[in-house]
C-alpha cells in the first residue's frame, strides 16, 4: 500500500512508534527536567477542584460540583499536555510502540518510564509543599477540602486501586493515540478534557495526579497515612502503566500491524 493510500491508523501507529523512539533516546537532563515541569503543573488541578470544594455549597455527590471538579481536574493535564512536558501514563506508556517494532530495547523503555516517573513524583512533591505552606495565607482552600479528595482516592482495597488504575491508564493511553490524530488546538483541547474529566469524575487513580491528591491529604488529614499513600502510589502506577501499555499500546499496535487499520 502506497503512503498516499494509507489510512488513519497506520499513520497515526507511525507516528507514536516515532515519539515513542524520540523519547526514549532524549537526554537524561531533558527528561527529568520536563518530567519535573509536569509533577508540578499537574497540581494546579488538584488545587482547583480544593478550591471548588470550599467554596461550593454542594461536594461529592452533588451532579453539578462533581462535574466542576472534574474539569478542575482536567486543567492541570492541559497546562502538561499541551506545553509538551513529560507525563508518565501519557505517551511514555505508548513507548512500549517503538519497543514493539524492534526500534528500541526494553532497557531503554525502562530508563524512559523510571525517569519521567521519579520526576514526576519529585515535581508534584514540591507542589505540595509549596502549597501546604502557602495554604493558610491563600485562603481559598480549606483542610477539609484536600482531606475529602484524597479519601476518594485512599478509601479504597487493593483490588479496586489496581483495577481502577488500569482504567485510568487505559484512557490516557488512548488519549495519546486520539491527539496522535488531532491537529487543531481546539480539537486537541476538547479531546483532552474529555478524557481526563472522564478519569475525575469516575475518581479514578491516575499515579501523578493522584501523588498531589493523596500527598495533599498526608500533610492536613490524621486519617490519610504515609503508608495509604504509598500503596495508592504503587498500585496506581501498576495499574496505569498495565493499562496505558498493554490496553492501547499492544493491542492498537497489534490491530494496525495486522491489517485492522
Amino acid at each position: 500500500m502506497s503512503s498516499d493510500e494509507q489510512t488513519p491508523a497506520p499513520n497515526i501507529l507511525n507516528s507514536l512508534i516515532d515519539t515513542g523512539q524520540h523519547e526514549i533516546e532524549r537526554e537524561t537532563t531533558g527528561l527529568l527536567l520536563s518530567g519535573f515541569s509536569a509533577g508540578l503543573d499537574i497540581g494546579f488541578g488538584p488545587l482547583l477542584m480544593a478550591v471548588i470544594l470550599t467554596l461550593s455549597d454542594g461536594g461529592y455527590g452533588d451532579i453539578g460540583t462533581e462535574l466542576l471538579l472534574a474539569s478542575a481536574y482536567a486543567v492541570g493535564f492541559i497546562f502538561v499536555i499541551i506545553s509538551r512536558s513529560e507525563l508518565f501514563t501519557e505517551h511514555t506508556t505508548l513507548a512500549v510502540m517503538p519497543v514493539l517494532d524492534n526500534r528500541a530495547s526494553l532497557g531503554g523503555l525502562a530508563r524512559l518510564w523510571g525517569l519521567v516517573w521519579v520526576s514526576n513524583i519529585v515535581g508534584g512533591i514540591v507542589f505540595t509543599a509549596l502549597i501546604v505552606t502557602l495554604m493558610p495565607s491563600l485562603g481559598v482552600a480549606s483542610p477539609e477540602a484536600f482531606g475529602s479528595i484524597a479519601h476518594k482516592l485512599v478509601d479504597h482495597d487493593f483490588r479496586w486501586l489496581f483495577v481502577a488504575g488500569i482504567l485510568a491508564g487505559w484512557l490516557m493511553g488512548l488519549l495519546a493515540w486520539l491527539l496522535a490524530a488531532a491537529q487543531e488546538t481546539t480539537s486537541r483541547l476538547l479531546i483532552i478534557w474529555l478524557v481526563t474529566a472522564s478519569i475525575g469524575l469516575l475518581h479514578l487513580p491516575h499515579s501523578i495526579a493522584g501523588n498531589i491528591e493523596v500527598l495533599f491529604g498526608v500533610f492536613v488529614s490524621p486519617r490519610v497515612s504515609v503508608l495509604d499513600y504509598l500503596v495508592f502510589l504503587v498500585l496506581a502506577t501498576i495499574g496505569n502503566a498495565i493499562g496505558g501499555g498493554i490496553f492501547v499500546g499492544v493491542l492498537k499496535y497489534g490491530h494496525v500491524v495486522r491489517g485492522g487499520g
